[in-house]
């Protein structure tokens, strides 16, 4: 091979790398509302996320969807030191405390345990987004205000870009799964959308 095809090759193969390196990484921390609970992966919120990146900043964005169904605050609290080393991210969306509250775990635990995990993400170097969501009516005006109030108070002391996906967001029951908690695939872009102003690079 020609010497000056060979340097030609390698000079944009360094730029390759150098281009995917600087990607930003965003990893998503979740429970079945960023899992895709209930419908095929491709169509939940997060992978519509990678998607609408890769539309309008193609090679500028990685989401990692570390999401599973299930989790309370306390296993992703776990979970979270391995996931920030393995993927240094940019920016780390939290969108955890739904099953805490749906099997009426502590709220003080839930509160210490989201702190925790945006103290790992904020000393790791990466911007936290918290993701809040509504519990049913049927748990009652009382608990459901404390609950709320958790991500209000962690909001303000931590001063943080908070999305609330709250049943306002998906009022008509056709977007609701049988279950009557976990969105539909139809659901999906409306819960991008919400989260999209927190992350947007476009402003």
């Amino acid at each position: 091979m020609p010497k000056l095809l060979l340097i030609l090759l390698l000079s944009l193969c360094s730029a390759g790398a150098a281009a995917k390196s600087s990607a930003k990484t965003i990893l998503v921390l979740g429970d079945s509302i960023s899992a895709a609970y209930g419908i095929a992966v491709e169509r939940g919120w997060v992978s519509l996320l990678q998607k609408r990146f890769d539309e309008r900043h193609p090679g500028s964005y990685s989401v990692v969807n570390a999401s599973i169904s299930g989790d309370t605050t306390a296993l992703g609290l776990r979970r979270l030191p391995p996931l920030l080393a393995q993927h240094a991210p940019d920016q780390v969306i939290v969108e955890l405390g739904g099953n805490d509250g749906l099997r009426g775990l502590p709220l003080t635990n839930m509160r210490d345990n989201l702190q925790a995990i945006i103290d790992l993400c904020l000393d790791s170097g990466a911007e936290v987004v918290l993701v809040s969501i509504d519990l049913p009516p049927s748990y009652g005006a009382v608990f459901n205000d404390r609950y709320r109030a958790v991500f209000e108070e962690l909001e303000k002391t931590n001063d943080l870009f908070r999305v609330s996906l709250g049943f306002n967001l998906l009022g008509d029951r056709d977007l609701v799964q049988a279950d009557g908690i976990h969105p539909t695939a139809e659901a999906q872009p409306l819960l991008l959308d919400a989260v999209w102003p927190a992350i947007s690079p476009e402003g």
